[in-house]
């Protein structure tokens, strides 16, 4: 906690002025560097994600580090959870003066995603509890479950990859196990891939004069296409560390194509890719 004074109103107040300043600090670094100066909201959070549905799990003490946006609140605060104006100094001080006094804040309502939280109600607490370095907070939480699974969220650049990847799902409709292996380090890889799942899924019906379900296709393509063609990369060091396995197909498929104008993996196409590197 700040220095104290002795005075407990007259330090939040103090507190309010240099949480402001910090505020207006950050502000202008983000305007410098071209960054989003405001809090996450739940709702863009969730278009990216998908909603699949929520339940309550009662009071939990929480981490205010794990606390990243807010429900309806994304331009009072910014990221770190500072005041950006002030209009709600006289709120704010009146919780920072009963937090100096060792008196017990109610618990604030959040929406967990991941794990990461989303204040429903209780934004100056959290303001009030950070400012003054506090660690923890009791919390009525809320689980919101989402199409994919929740990326750790740092800012929309995140959100944007994750709406990739979820658009990549719903087109391509893999199992549980095969979602965590067919992943793209770059998340712009995602269209090209799942255009390559579908192209690769019709000319398998041609071939076979049959018709597959979106999610009979995507499955056969994991074992038949994806899985015995990232081994072979793998097995001959085709893989860059810095890149998922979708990523590696998605690039040797393309290169193949290149090599031999067919869409078949030969000892000739992985000789040419190896080669190629």
């Amino acid at each position: 906690m700040p220095m104290d004074s002795g005075s407990p109103r007259a330090d939040a107040e103090a507190d309010f002025l240099r949480v402001r300043r910090q505020q207006r600090m950050a502000s202008l670094g983000h305007r410098l560097t071209g960054r989003d100066g405001r809090a996450l909201s739940l709702s863009e959070v969730l278009d990216a994600l998908g909603h699949r549905g929520e339940r309550a799990i009662g009071v939990q003490v929480i981490g205010l580090d794990k606390i990243v946006g807010s429900v309806d609140k994304v331009r009072d605060f910014d990221p770190e959870f500072r005041p950006t104006s002030g209009r709600s100094r006289f709120r704010w001080e009146r919780i920072a003066e009963a937090v100096r006094r060792g008196q017990a804040l109610p618990p604030i309502d959040v929406y967990r995603v991941g794990d990461q939280y989303f204040v429903r109600d209780g934004h100056h607490r959290v303001s009030v509890l950070r400012a003054l370095g506090e660690t923890v907070v009791d919390a009525e939480v809320t689980v919101v479950a989402t199409a994919i699974e929740p990326p750790p969220i740092g800012g929309r650049r995140d959100l944007a990859a994750a709406e990739l990847h979820r658009i990549f799902l719903e087109r391509v409709p893999l199992d549980r196990l095969a979602r965590r292996e067919v992943v793209c380090a770059d998340a712009w890889n995602y269209p090209g891939l799942a255009e390559m799942v579908e192209a690769w899924s019709a000319r398998l019906m041609f071939r076979e004069q049959t018709v597959l379900t979106a999610s009979h296709a995507a499955c056969r393509w994991y074992a038949e296409e994806f899985t015995p063609v990232v081994t072979m990369l793998r097995d001959i060091g085709l893989v860059d560390p810095d890149e998922g396995d979708g990523d590696a197909y998605l690039r040797a498929a393309h290169q193949r194509y290149s090599l031999v104008r067919a869409h078949v993996w030969t000892e000739e196409v992985f000789d040419g890719l190896r080669d190629a590197r």
